[in-house]
């Protein structure tokens, strides 16, 4: 049963420094997740299972990674309805990141610029965090997102992200490794030819390593930023066949800032969230479909608002969508809206 309270949590929350306001809401999903209190977000469950990756995805609506970096709300957004939840990004040691306020809502286009840069708890409380919840025994996936800790040289950027992996292989449906965040200095520079193919190379033989110790096969995910040019793409898209990556997550935040020119914040630092990345989002994932061909997992997420901003997803070329800023601004009903209309089509 969904109360729908949020239309007036939202006029409370909105009242609030985002920031502020995200930290409250974590605590309440924290302490109200697996007690009936959850009725105030608890969408309709929507079966819709579609295979990808060799796993059994129960829906096709995902909660993006960025919203419960630390993992502690994970039961609390499944009672949303997603049928898979991403968290982190984690770094192996704990870090505060940039400097506040590091967060600003532009309402009237829908969007939130960032520049959080990886603030986290490090490896180990998350993965305690991911231990405690419940959510993988009830069917949904899990995925873990990993990152590079900001005072690692991005010449040892591999040494981190082979931390990550390693240490929440066992305890991941899927593995995430974020390389688009514009909030960590240098980080993008992974995604050009050399760096990327020494990154994927090193990733590769590390999950096989793990697929043997571990005596189970866990999908790696890359995930890219939605700035990158035609050429970049294609060259993304061929280092992910070389190296055997098992999916995309397209998008990341975006630098842009030609949609929301003359708003209020739009000039601050970060990467930006919400509708305006919609278009540039869904022209990567087209271009990744074409280069990629029928069959390689795409999940689409950027700028998903409504239904229908998701049908846009799969029409471009994505599997399954993940929505993070869309919640902030409609609420939980946003996932079930989703996962209806991706229902639907499927059906269609």
């Amino acid at each position: 049963m969904s109360l729908n309270l949020y239309p007036l949590a939202r006029t409370f929350l909105f009242n609030l420094d985002p920031e502020t306001a995200h930290d409250l809401t974590l605590n309440q999903l924290a302490q109200t997740q697996n007690t009936f209190l959850d009725r105030a977000y608890r969408q309709p469950w929507i079966a819709d299972p579609v295979q990808l990756a060799g796993l059994t995805f129960p829906n096709r609506v995902g909660m993006a990674a960025g919203l419960d970096k630390n993992a502690r709300c994970i039961d609390g957004l499944g009672a949303m309805g997603f049928g898979f939840v991403e968290v982190g990004t984690v770094t192996p040691l704990p870090q505060p990141g940039n400097d506040k306020p590091r967060m600003f809502r532009l309402a009237g286009a829908k969007a939130l610029i960032n520049r959080l840069g990886f603030n986290n708890q490090g490896l180990d409380a998350f993965v305690a965090n991911v231990k405690k919840s419940k959510f993988r025994s009830q069917g949904r996936l899990l995925g873990l997102n990993i990152g590079k800790n900001a005072s690692t040289p991005i010449e040892r950027a591999t040494d981190d992200y082979l931390i990550g992996l390693s240490g929440v292989y066992e305890h991941a449906d899927y593995v995430t490794v974020n390389i688009s965040s514009p909030n960590t200095k240098n980080l993008r520079s992974l995604q050009t030819d050399e760096a990327l193919d020494q990154l994927l190379s090193a990733l590769n033989e590390r999950k096989k390593a793990l697929a043997d110790t571990h005596q189970k096969r866990v999908p790696v995910f890359l995930k890219i930023a939605p700035d990158l040019d035609d050429a970049q793409v294609a060259v993304i898209a061929q280092s992910l066949v070389k190296h055997q990556m098992d999916g995309v997550i397209a998008t990341n935040t975006t630098l842009s800032r030609d949609a929301v020119k003359g708003m209020p914040h739009c000039d601050e630092a970060g990467g930006l969230s919400g509708s305006p990345v919609l278009a540039g989002s869904n022209r990567v994932i087209r271009l990744l479909r074409q280069h990629l061909g029928p069959q390689f997992p795409i999940v689409g997420v950027g700028g998903i608002l409504s239904g229908y901003d998701a049908v846009s997803k799969i029409e471009a070329g994505a599997d399954v969508v993940q929505i993070y800023t869309g919640l902030i601004y409609k609420g939980p009903a946003l996932v079930h809206e989703v996962a209806k209309a991706l229902k639907q089509i499927s059906q269609s």
